[in-house]
């Protein structure tokens, strides 16, 4: 199946999760990332049960603190 991870069209099995995806892609600090399928957002407790489909669009949102 095609999927586009962060804008790169990619090809991965059936019956991928996104959870198999952020281990698949080396997600670094996966802890800490925030998964986008198709703009709605995947609760990190969901992200083992959310299989992902073929032309589905993942998006890893990182969010950095920081200022004065």
């Amino acid at each position: 199946m095609d999927i586009t991870v962060s804008g790169v069209k990619k090809e991965y099995p059936e019956g991928l999760t996104v959870q198999s995806l952020i281990e698949a892609e080396r997600v670094e600090t996966p802890m800490y990332v925030t998964v986008s399928v198709n703009e709605g957002f995947v609760k990190n407790t969901d992200l083992s049960d959310t299989v992902l489909r073929d032309g589905d669009s993942v998006e890893f949102l990182y969010f950095m603190g920081g200022g004065k």
